[in-house]
């Protein structure tokens, strides 16, 4: 039991990551941008407002900037960690010995993957201390504060298992990191662009009758990471799109079952093509 546990390739990932002065100097870089965001914000807010306090309204403002911030940090940084994961094995030549190792595909694939994630984890936990100063001026409940960083998780392992797997089934890096980045933009930009022009049509199509439900508006507004991390900051506006799609089903659960589905099927797809992309190309 103890060696199915054991995963060197997570252990040699981790060291080598975590101990360059890149890596470091990347998180020192980060947090100073968010000390200026979060510092800039309330110095700004309060010299518009002509106030000497920051109002918890105006908390609740910096909370929704900040976990926009976070989650672009995570649909933008997580593809150019993972996509070259496993190709760039390949490239290097080294993937032929990594696969005569004891290791199974499983732990190979799991290993790169989780070293990537935990150096995002890393920059998002680093920032946590800059990321609760909203707590200092109220209007923000702890419990809202768990759940964006817990989707956000979700969001980063179902990100960084799209790039780990097309970085195993394309040989090269650049390509792979191209679908990669494509895939993540279907999901923050076209998706929303289909659910706008959906509730249009509707709109247009349903004037002067009772309105329908739209699943399928519904199922586009669940699997969108910006409207659903919106209507997590603001319930509002989940109210609306739900009034809209007539569908009263939470977004969280169609959220966590998509991003579940992606992260578990292509954790799969990656281990059942590692080793046969590599008989393949002998």
């Amino acid at each position: 039991m103890k060696s199915r546990l054991n995963n060197p390739v997570l252990a040699k990932e981790i060291k080598l990551r975590f101990r360059s002065s890149k890596s470091f100097t990347g998180v020192l870089f980060y947090l100073l941008a968010m000390c200026i965001f979060v510092f800039g914000f309330i110095y700004t807010t309060t010299s518009l407002m002509g106030t000497a306090y920051f109002k918890p309204s105006e908390s609740v403002i910096l909370f929704a900037f900040l976990t926009f911030i976070q989650l672009g940090l995570v649909l933008f940084i997580t593809p150019g960690l993972t996509a070259g994961t496993i190709s760039g094995e390949r490239e290097r030549q080294t993937l032929p010995m990594l696969l005569t190792t004891s290791q199974s595909s499983f732990q190979i694939v799991t290993g790169k993957l989780l070293s990537s994630v935990l150096f995002l984890l890393l920059l998002i936990i680093a920032g946590l201390p800059v990321y609760s100063m909203v707590f200092l001026f109220g209007g923000i409940s702890p419990v809202l504060f768990v759940k964006s960083l817990f989707f956000l998780f979700v969001t980063l392992l179902a990100i960084g298992s799209l790039g780990v797997m097309f970085s195993t089934l394309i040989r090269r890096t650049t390509v792979s990191m191209i679908v990669t980045y494509g895939s993540m933009l279907f999901f923050t930009a076209v998706i929303p662009f289909l659910f706008l022009i959906l509730i249009q049509v509707k709109q247009f199509g349903s004037m002067g009758m009772t309105s329908s439900k739209t699943y399928v508006g519904h199922i586009l507004a669940s699997i969108n990471p910006e409207i659903f991390f919106a209507s997590l900051v603001s319930p509002e506006l989940g109210m609306s799109v739900q009034e809209m799609t007539q569908v009263t089903f939470p977004l969280w659960i169609g959220y966590l079952l998509f991003y579940g589905l992606i992260t578990i099927g292509s954790i799969w797809i990656a281990t059942k093509r590692l080793r046969v992309n590599m008989k393949k190309h002998k």
